[in-house]
């Protein structure tokens, strides 16, 4: 509705949508936002653009119910609800915890912290609450967002003078989610900026946070930071232990109605045993190749196809800069071509693709491949990480290159 608006949509989604809708309509696509600017008499306040800075002993009043903050439906994932979440013994008390902060907000375990590994459905809990709380609390203004993403926008209000917008942005909300805290890491300014927003919410406002450590571990966070994180209820989720890892399969098959017997089940729920990413990576992996071969799903033929996923019963290091290197060999272009803001049909197949298997074979976070892929948004990478998926479906071609590409990364990863 508004400059700021335009900028920040362009700035934020514009590689995004252009993606999304060049995928649906099968042709170039330019997207181009148009700003309204309304008479000073017209002028509407929406709560999606914060107007103002509250008062810093006081919230800012309450918008009406039809204008609540809300990240939208796109933000929140159908498939990350609390009645998705496999619980095991590595994640009881986690789920429990969220379970508790989505019903009553802000009146148990205010902050609520949730650290561990990646691929563990810690940003599954988040969006879960999120989800819960739109649907049983709909009057509740809820924001969603990365540790990346909260860095780039208090950037961006600093450059344009636009601060007191930043504030009410961030602070006039009854839920703040923030996934991947512990990239506050040495960034005092930014450290300083959370510290105050914290304080602004944490009155009267859930707040929730995710890590890969507890605040403890996180070393250059300021003393009264991880304080703050550590007046709430601090839990963690382990890598999910045998039994879970069957019953996240067997839910992943159910959901998705994947035609695989329990042999092997058991088989891939032995041999991958890091998180539950690339469990269910390993489980689509197996059912898309019997599909596209139209063979019967068998232990041996699991074994053939996962054989380059696994060295020795265990999972060789791979990085995100191996799998750019070796994507862009592979399709004969170059790092910096994968990397770019070029969108030719062949340089964004080879671009998702590489997307794809940092989301499938590292531990980064989707922010964090975003912003290894010339700092696209972490929606760029869900696309990527989608359209993949149901290519890898569809598509011999493209499976087959994913499972040349995966066992060229792996093994090189292995020599190390």
């Amino acid at each position: 509705p508004n400059l700021f608006t335009k900028q920040w949509i362009e700035s934020h989604h514009g590689v995004a949508l252009e993606e999304a809708l060049r995928a649906e309509a099968g042709r170039g696509v330019t997207v181009t936002l148009l700003a309204l600017e309304l008479p000073p008499d017209e002028e509407i306040d929406l709560t999606t653009v914060p107007p103002g800075e509250p008062h810093p002993a006081t919230r800012a009043p309450a918008p009406a119910p039809s204008d609540r903050i809300t990240d939208g439906p796109g933000r929140f994932h159908p498939k990350y609800v609390f009645e998705s979440f496999v619980i095991g013994s590595s994640n009881r008390f986690a789920h429990a915890a969220a379970l508790a902060v989505a019903e009553a907000p802000a009146s148990a375990y205010n902050p609520l912290l949730i650290y561990g590994g990646a691929g563990l459905g810690k940003t599954h809990l988040l969006q879960a609450i999120g989800s819960y709380v739109r649907r049983y609390h709909p009057e509740q203004a809820i924001r969603y967002i990365s540790t990346e993403q909260f860095l780039n926008d208090f950037i961006v209000a600093l450059q344009r003078r636009t601060i007191p917008d930043f504030h009410r942005h961030y602070r006039a909300v009854d839920i703040l989610l923030v996934d991947d805290i512990q990239f506050l890491e040495g960034k005092e300014h930014f450290q300083e900026e959370f510290f105050h927003t914290f304080n602004a919410l944490h009155p009267s406002s859930q707040v929730v946070l995710s890590s890969d450590r507890p605040p403890k571990k996180i070393s250059t966070l300021e003393e009264r930071l991880r304080t703050r994180f550590e007046w709430g209820l601090i839990t963690d989720v382990q890598p999910p232990d045998l039994e879970t890892r069957l019953a996240i399969l067997q839910k992943k098959s159910e959901t998705d109605d994947l035609p695989v017997p329990p042999d092997v089940m058991a088989f891939i729920a032995s041999k991958i045993q890091t998180n539950i990413r690339e469990l269910e990576g390993a489980l689509i992996r197996v059912a898309a190749y019997a599909s596209l071969t139209r063979s019967e799903v068998t232990l041996d033929l699991a074994q053939n196809v996962l054989q380059s996923l696994l060295y020795g019963g265990r999972e060789a290091r791979v990085t995100e800069d191996l799998v750019i290197s070796l994507t862009a060999d592979y399709f004969g272009l170059t790092d910096e071509e994968i990397r770019s803001p070029n969108r030719s049909r062949p340089l964004v197949h080879a671009r998702q693709i590489a997307m794809y298997l940092c989301r499938e074979l590292t531990d980064l976070s989707l922010p964090r491949i975003g912003d290894r892929f010339g700092g696209r948004d972490h929606s760029t990478v869900i696309h990527a990480d989608k359209k993949i998926r149901k290519l890898l479906q569809e598509r011999r071609a493209c499976y087959e290159q994913v499972q040349e590409l995966t066992e060229r990364i792996r093994q090189q990863a292995a020599r190390g």
